[in-house]
Order: C-alpha cells, then sequence, then structure tokens
C-alpha cells in the first residue's frame, strides 16, 4: 500500500522564528519541508519552501487491528507513533551551502484522524492520499498536530 501526501501554498524560504511574527529580526533562511524517517535525520525528498507544490509517496503496510474502528494499522519506515496513535512527521529545516537539513519545526499528519471509510477503501484499493496546506493563517509553515480540516484524506490514485 502507499500514502501519497499532496500538497501545497508552502510558506517560502524564509520565516521567523516560532513565536515572533512577522515582524523584522533574525529568520530561518533556505527553508525546506521533507517527510521525516524515524530518526531526525533520515528524510524523503526535501522540497524548497517557495515550490509552487510538494508531493511524496511512502511505502506502508496495512494490517489486521482489531479493537479499532477500521481494524487497520499502518506501518512502514516513514510512520510513528503506536497502534491508534500513528502518524507521519513533515519536518522543516533551513539547508545550508553544505547541503545539511537543520529541523527547526515539524508537522504531525495523524493517522488516527484518516475516517475510518477512507482508511478501509485504501487497503482495498492500494493508496490512501493526503492533501493539505503548509502555510499556517500566521504566514509561516504549519506545524503541531495535523487533522481535518486541516488535511483531507481520500482514497485511490
Amino acid at each position: 500500500m502507499w500514502i501519497r501526501i499532496d500538497a501545497d501554498d508552502l510558506p517560502g524560504r524564509t520565516c521567523p522564528p516560532a513565536g515572533t511574527g512577522p515582524a523584522e529580526g533574525p529568520r530561518y533562511t533556505n527553508v525546506h519541508v521533507a517527510v521525516q524517517g524515524r530518526r531526525p535525520t533520515d528524510l524523503l525528498d526535501p522540497v524548497p519552501g517557495d515550490a509552487a507544490s510538494a508531493s511524496w509517496t511512502l511505502a506502508c503496510t496495512a494490517v489486521p487491528r482489531p479493537g479499532t474502528p477500521s481494524g487497520i494499522d499502518l506501518r512502514g519506515a516513514h510512520i510513528q507513533g503506536r497502534p491508534g496513535d500513528r502518524f507521519v512527521y513533515l519536518s522543516w529545516g533551513t539547508v545550508d551551502p553544505a547541503g545539511t537539513f537543520t529541523m527547526f519545526r515539524r508537522a504531525k499528519l495523524m493517522l488516527a484522524a484518516v475516517p475510518d471509510d477512507a482508511l478501509t477503501r485504501a487497503a482495498t484499493s492500494g493508496v490512501l492520499t493526503a492533501h493539505l496546506a503548509l502555510t499556517d493563517t500566521r504566514g509561516e509553515p504549519v506545524c503541531a498536530r495535523i487533522v481535518p480540516p486541516g488535511i483531507t484524506w481520500s482514497y485511490g490514485s
């Protein structure tokens, strides 16, 4: 099975540190976003923060999970958390001239918030699709727990 994450409305290549607002002052520069694996340095396809859109495709396995509404648990190299509380991290970071990514914030795409019908049908079709905007209401990179309506989950290609 696959999870496809489609994102748009990226915030740009610079942003202020959290809590400082858009005022002048220090800023993160050469901002990129990537799917994070189990280690913070395990990044899948970093995308510049000023790209028109971003898309990632993650391999995963749907396994039976009795006791959950859908009866399905997702596992994979880019899926984190305990059964019933799984998520995918989108990590925001700066990229220096040597290509080193330094994370400064991240978002959790909560798989536990996927509607049961979409998860059940995705397990059959082979594709679970997420769509979200990557800029928050302050014009900064989206972060924290992302659940509907901040993300839309569907199934199929």
